[in-house]
């Protein structure tokens, strides 16, 4: 079995390597991962792995210095070996998985719909990321959308978090919403929820040139202005920022313009890792750190988990993810790529950032 792994200092460098993970204890299962998804979000669960914990969820294998890791991926596998009475071989799963051919599990709190993994390193880690989901006791499952929930749910989940959370804070008075790195597959959930909104401000897709069309053919945005365009913003407007880049030469320029306009931004992504901010550089210092907060999505799971229950949290991300799911198939084209090899020069091509943004890239490792 093998196990993609990629080195923590640089994301550019990655490697392959031969892993035994067929073995299973009491408690155990083993399952064979099917296929996952990626993104520019696995990027950054890569970037933030260390300051959030994404590398605690699967530890790498002949790794004496700890100076590679497995970034987590959404997607698909079927149990092979299980030391569990109800979870039978044959059994397939939805959930949080590394770019690798298999993997063991300690499921706990174990139903019909689901369980968690409950092994000792992810025992503190958010527990939305943790659980899985068991498909034959999902009632709504359809297997001709695995590719698009694999794709979207993390993604989307994040976007319905979002565009509930500015609409719980009145999107504080602002005119406007300006959105930074519009293409993204995030970005796009987010401008599309806040469409639907009765009393959402007006959404500005901030965008590449060359992928403005693109951003404008998706029809969410009331407007869609290039980075090279920046002189184009209404900065004079009261403005909440959502960047999913964290390009500090763009930031940098917005922070600046806006001033006290800007009324908060909150950070999503960071797809530009080697483009950090720091408080040393001018555009670094041009940044309202005061007004600017990391948007983490599984806190915000869980209040509105509290606030609503299960299934009234279930209701309403499901009324916002099937909108997204049919919104979808007018901008999104899989891609489906066969085994961890061929992975790698796709990997390559996304953390250098030349991904189209209407590609959905789908990774299969069954039967490979």
């Amino acid at each position: 079995m093998k196990q993609f792994q990629t080195l923590k200092s640089d994301l550019t460098q990655s490697r392959i390597i031969d892993i035994d993970s067929t073995s299973i204890g009491d408690g155990e299962i083993a399952v064979q991962v099917e296929s996952y998804a990626f993104t520019s979000n696995n990027v950054t669960y890569g970037v933030a792995g260390d300051t959030i914990g994404y590398w605690k969820f699967f530890p790498t294998e002949k790794d004496a210095n700890n100076e590679w890791g497995c970034i987590p991926m959404w997607g698909f596998a079927e149990i092979t070996h299980s030391g569990i009475e109800d979870l039978n071989v044959g059994e397939r799963l939805f959930g949080y998985f590394p770019a690798a051919e298999s993997l063991i599990l300690s499921p706990v709190k174990i139903s019909t719909q689901s369980f968690s993994d409950g092994k000792d390193h992810r025992k503190d880690l958010p527990p939305v990321y943790n659980n899985y989901v068991r498909l034959n006791g999902d009632q709504n499952y359809d297997a001709s959308m695995d590719a698009v929930r694999a794709l979207l749910f993390p993604l989307h989940i994040t976007a319905f978090c979002l565009c509930d959370s500015l609409a719980e804070d009145a999107y504080l008075e602002a005119s406007q919403i300006i959105v930074v790195s519009a293409s993204s597959k995030t970005a796009i959930g987010l401008a599309q929820g806040l469409d639907d909104a009765e009393n959402a401000p007006k959404t500005i897709g901030l965008t590449s040139s060359g992928n403005t069309e693109f951003v404008k053919s998706l029809g969410c945005y009331d407007e869609v202005i290039s980075y090279d365009e920046l002189s184009n913003l209404d900065y004079s407007k009261g403005s909440v920022m959502v960047d999913m880049a964290g390009n500090r030469e763009i930031l940098g320029t917005l922070h600046e313009e806006l001033g006290d306009n800007m009324l908060k931004c909150l950070t999503v992504g960071m797809t530009h890792w080697d483009n950090e901010t720091t408080a040393e550089d001018a555009l670094g210092q041009a940044m309202l750190r005061d007004r600017t907060e990391f948007f983490f999505a599984p806190a915000h799971i869980q209040k509105r988990i509290g606030d609503w229950g299960h299934d009234g949290y279930a209701e309403k991300t499901n009324l916002f993810m099937t909108a997204r799911a049919l919104q979808s198939k007018n901008w999104m084209q899989l891609k489906e790529i066969h085994g961890l090899e061929s992975f790698t020069s796709t990997y390559e091509e996304m953390v250098a950032g030349k991904i189209n943004p209407s590609e959905g890239i789908i990774v299969n490792l069954k039967n490979i």
